[in-house]
């Protein structure tokens, strides 16, 4: 094929796929706006307890999750706003559950580091490092019995690859091929300290040592994300799973919210530079301008809407009653 073919091709594929381009745009300026709320909230004092940023890591959410099905399962980290939002949660229902609101999606008593939104296959967040990969492996292992092809993806942190669970768990799935995608985000820290100085050898070769296929990508690319993420679930739902996925990413915050004086352990060099040449939206917005997909007014456009829902939905949230002292034992089972 010639060039100028190769080229007016690739444009129609562009073309063809704008609808879907323009969703996961959507849906990580949706995850940035929304952090940048929670982050206010928290500075004015409006929010109880302390919040895990997911701003930078966007694009690993995105392409993840627009490769699944409602009904297929996530499980997520204290660092798991983004994925809620990535699996369909809505604005006012999150901003409620920040805010220990009864219209959140736990009536306002899981707060940040628990949200789970059933309705939409999000089994929840875990504040524990790692502590949700026995139930995505569960969950897994429940779809394979019931004989469905439902997909489970297990997200968690570069740091919880130090958890002991992490092998017992991977070593069932490969045993038992489960539907499952292992979705490693390597943000380069675990809590306040770099990787290589707590993880030896390669983070792909705990998986490849259970003889799990493990893939390497750039998890601030959603294309590349997405494209991968799809291909590994097609196969999963043809039994071929489980698999291994580590996302190069950067988160631009702290640790937490009150983690601010960072130089300690990171440079503002560093943290500049990812900001200003590697961010998931900024580059994807220049693939949607330079195809054609959107015109820059477009998009600031977008994100002008976006935020005003955000904003609505923060003042929802701030009105919003709180649950109902006759709620303290409600959901709490006993044996």
């Amino acid at each position: 094929m010639s060039t100028s073919k190769t080229k007016n091709a690739a444009q129609a594929s562009a073309k063809d796929n704008a609808e879907d381009f323009l969703r996961m745009y959507r849906q990580m300026v949706r995850i940035r706006t929304f952090e940048d709320n929670a982050n206010q909230l928290y500075l004015s004092a409006k929010m109880p307890g302390l919040t895990h940023m997911y701003s930078g890591e966007e694009a690993v959410a995105v392409g993840i999750c627009e490769a699944l099905k409602v009904t297929d399962k996530i499980t997520s980290t204290h660092r798991g706003h983004g994925h809620c939002v990535a699996k369909g949660a809505d604005f006012k229902e999150m901003f409620c559950e920040l805010l220990g609101k009864e219209e959140g999606y736990c009536r306002g008593k899981g707060g940040s580091m628990h949200i789970a939104d059933q309705s939409n296959g999000n089994l929840g967040a875990n504040a524990i490092v790692g502590g949700s990969m026995g139930i995505a492996t569960g969950a897994a292992f429940t779809a394979k019995l019931l004989g469905k092809d439902d997909v489970t993806v297990c997200f968690f942190g570069d740091g919880a690859t130090a958890q002991g669970l992490m092998y017992e768990v991977m070593n069932m799935a490969a045993l038992w091929n489960l539907p499952i995608i292992y979705a490693c985000e390597n943000n380069g820290y675990s809590e306040y300290t770099k990787t290589a100085e707590i993880a030896a050898g390669s983070i792909t070769g705990r998986a490849e040592a259970f003889g799990i296929e493990a893939h390497t990508v750039d998890g601030q690319d959603v294309l590349a994300v997405n494209s991968l993420t799809e291909q590994l679930v097609e196969r999963c739902r043809k039994g071929e799973g489980p698999f291994f996925i580590e996302l190069m990413t950067y988160r631009y915050h702290g640790h937490h919210v009150g983690d601010i004086n960072r130089e300690y352990y990171r440079s503002k060099d560093e943290e500049k530079d990812w900001r200003e040449n590697k961010d998931p939206i900024t580059r994807f917005a220049r693939h949607l301008t330079s195809e054609g997909i959107a015109t820059e007014e477009e998009l600031e456009a977008m994100q002008a809407e976006i935020k005003a829902d955000a904003t609505a939905a923060v003042e929802y949230a701030l009105k919003a009653k709180y649950p109902d002292a006759s709620e303290v034992d409600m959901h709490v089972y006993a044996a």
